[in-house]
């Protein structure tokens, strides 16, 4: 049976007939390209034609950023088009099968019924509270991408929230970071302060997002006295007559937030907070590991316990830094889609960042600090180093967040190249799995620590100081003192969207580790 290829000059991008749809083909080019049968006449290009008509008059509209109206139906196609081609879990959603639609009439009411782009997304998450928790659609990627970069509107502080002792809807709120040369580092905050008011307004579980997500606001400080017992319920947080107003500026993090060499019992110890895997600044990283080895540091403390995750390629970066001993030995691997089997990935330690020589310690052994919020590319780091060294992890569990994801565009080829202009619409779905060398994923409960220690409100210290409890812990292994039990007080922050970052539990993939190596047209 012959095929001939017609070309119609058709409004393009608006609609998608996608694999096994009566051999119809959209999104190519600036063309829709139609296969007739040739003993079939032109009726079905005509029907097609009346029901792309129907299928561009009939749908909803949306507003982009330049006020240009754009249906639904074509943000809804770059949904389903994008979670169809790479969604790790796409065998497990009937809807987004190659066979799902027998008609090109089928699928175009499936689009214009499935309401907004949110919406169709979400329909289209597999078990979202237990298996898919990170999976996102990001209405405007301008943002977002300035975002990942580390640039975003911020006053330089990250907290962390509980409930006052004794009530489940008032909260108090403790600064757990001061990010370098911010606004609050200029201010002279500092980790550990207390608050439990903002514009004078008390917290409670409620309003914590409106009040901080302001641009301006005024901190209410407070006190936290433990009454001289161990018991928490009989603390108290005392208000005080202290305030600050901060306004937030356009900041960009350095992910390299501190580093130290300390001196334990004649021995170098380096200490590295790292609070993102941020592949814009892997020159930083290496110059951090390059001062370690100047020092002849002989033992390690990676202070991973914010950092939420991002950058495969940095999360290899890391481990080879740390090692070195192990160039070209597999690090970590990604499992795809039954569909991109064909794509899965073995990433190796390496030697070199963009030609030049990494400034690797060679070590044997590496103490990771965490909390549950160190996610994805940080326990890639743990789950991939274990099989190689002995990684000696402190503190609480991680998150449990093994999938990597990568950012999807309304383009020919799901690329940042030659993106629709019409909307800033992008999805970041879940796209692999993450293994380490001998096929192992992180659990979904996360990886427990060795020696379990919980960061509470009662033992926050300094960042680096030798008496903070996780790093002292950490030291106290080093000089072969004993290791610290789980405390006593199970004293858990709340979990809230203050402070989430677009890297947060996110173990993201570079363009390069997929969109160059197929063609999802």
């Amino acid at each position: 049976m012959s095929l001939r290829r017609t070309s119609v000059s058709f409004v393009t991008r608006y609609f998608l007939i996608y694999n096994n749809v009566s051999n119809f083909i959209v999104y190519e080019t600036k063309e829709l390209l139609v296969y007739i049968n040739e003993k079939e006449n032109l009726m079905r290009l005509l029907k097609v034609c009346l029901l792309l008509f129907i299928a561009l008059t009939f749908t909803n509209c949306f507003e982009d950023q330049d006020d240009n109206a754009v249906t639904a139906s074509e943000i809804n196609d770059f949904v389903w088009k994008g979670m169809n081609a790479v969604y790790l879990y796409k065998d497990d959603v009937p809807d987004l099968a190659n066979d799902r639609f027998s008609s090109n009439e089928e699928y175009a009411n499936y689009l214009n019924s499935s309401g907004t782009p949110e919406a169709l997304f979400e329909s289209l998450i597999f078990e979202r509270q237990t298996v898919d928790r990170f999976s996102v659609i990001i209405p405007d990627y301008i943002a977002f991408e300035q975002q990942l970069g580390g640039t975003s509107l911020n006053n330089g502080l990250e907290f962390n929230f509980y409930f006052k002792p004794g009530s489940t809807t008032e909260v108090f709120g403790i600064i757990r970071l001061v990010l370098n040369n911010s606004v609050a580092d200029n201010l002279g905050l500092q980790r550990g302060q207390i608050f439990d008011a903002v514009d004078g307004t008390p917290l409670t579980e409620s309003n914590l997002g409106s009040l901080l997500n302001q641009t301006t606001y005024t901190l209410n400080f407070a006190t936290y006295n433990d009454n001289g017992t161990e018991d928490v319920n009989d603390d108290t947080i005392e208000s005080s007559s202290d305030s600050i107003e901060l306004t937030k500026q356009v900041y960009t993090e350095n992910p390299v937030h501190q580093t130290e060499i300390i001196d334990v019992d004649g021995q170098n110890v380096g200490y590295l907070v790292y609070n993102a895997f941020n592949s814009n600044f892997n020159q930083q990283l290496n110059a951090a590991f390059s001062e370690f080895q100047t020092n002849n540091v002989e033992e390690l403390v990676l202070d991973l316990r914010y950092n939420p995750g991002g950058s495969v390629n940095t999360a290899i970066l890391l481990g080879s830094l740390i090692t070195g001993q192990f160039t070209g030995d597999i690090y970590s691997k990604l499992i795809y889609n039954s569909d991109l089997q064909d794509f899965n990935t073995e990433f190796p330690f390496v030697d070199n960042l963009d030609g030049a020589a990494l400034n690797s310690l060679n070590l044997d052994k590496v103490y990771v600090l965490t909390t549950s919020r160190s996610a994805s590319a940080s326990e890639l780091v743990i789950n991939s180093l274990g099989e190689y060294i002995e990684v000696v992890q402190i503190g609480d569990a991680t998150t449990g967040k093994t999938q990597a994801s990568i950012t999807i565009y309304d383009s020919p080829d799901l690329s940042p190249n030659e993106i629709n202009p019409r909307h800033t619409y992008a999805m970041q779905p879940l796209v692999a799995n993450s293994i380490n060398v001998n096929d192992v994923a992180v659990p979904f409960s996360g990886l427990p620590a060795d020696i379990p220690l919980i960061e509470t409100p009662r033992n926050f210290g300094t960042l680096g100081d030798v008496n903070e409890p996780l790093l002292a812990a950490a030291i106290a292994d080093i000089q072969g003192l004993g290791r610290f039990g789980l405390p006593s007080i199970d004293y858990r922050p709340i979990k809230t969207d203050i402070n989430i970052k677009p890297i947060e539990e996110r173990l993201i993939l570079d363009s390069d580790q997929l969109f160059q190596r197929k063609d999802f047209e």
